[in-house]
C-alpha cells in the first residue's frame, strides 16, 4: 500500500488561514497594498503622477514587455488606483483622481490609526 505524505505545518496553517472568514473591507485594503508592493508598479505610479500616458509609454518607463505592463496595469486598476480608457488601438492609463487620499482615509478608519474616538 502506498504511503500518503503528511501535509507540512505551514501548509496546514495556510489552509486554516484561507478558511477563516476575513472582513471584506480588510481584504480590499490588503489588495491595494499588494498592488503597491511591486517595484515595477510603483515605478508606473510615479510616471502616472506626471500625467496620463499610454501602455506603450509605461513599457518604455519600466522596460518590461507590453503584455506584462498590461497585466500590472490590471492589478492597479483592480485595486482602484488607476483608470484606463481606449483611444483607437491605444490604452491610456491615468491615476484615479483622489485614489490615494481615499486609500489613506480608509486605512485610518479600518485600522483605527490616528482616528479620534
Amino acid at each position: 500500500m502506498k504511503e500518503v505524505p503528511l501535509a507540512s505545518p505551514a501548509r496546514i496553517r495556510g489552509t486554516i488561514a484561507s478558511v477563516v472568514d476575513q472582513p471584506t473591507e480588510l481584504r480590499a485594503l490588503r489588495d491595494a497594498h499588494k498592488a503597491l508592493a511591486d517595484v515595477n508598479r510603483l515605478r508606473m505610479i510615479r510616471r502616472l503622477a506626471e500625467g496620463p500616458c499610454s501602455v506603450g509609454d509605461l513599457t518604455e518607463t519600466v522596460g518590461l514587455s507590453q503584455p506584462l505592463v498590461s497585466w500590472h496595469v490590471s492589478r492597479l486598476r483592480a485595486a482602484g488606483l488607476v483608470e484606463t480608457s481606449r483611444n483607437g488601438r491605444e490604452t491610456l492609463v491615468a491615476l484615479r483622481s483622489g485614489a490615494f487620499e481615499e486609500l489613506a482615509a480608509r486605512e485610518r478608519t479600518l485600522l483605527r490609526v490616528g482616528v479620534l474616538t
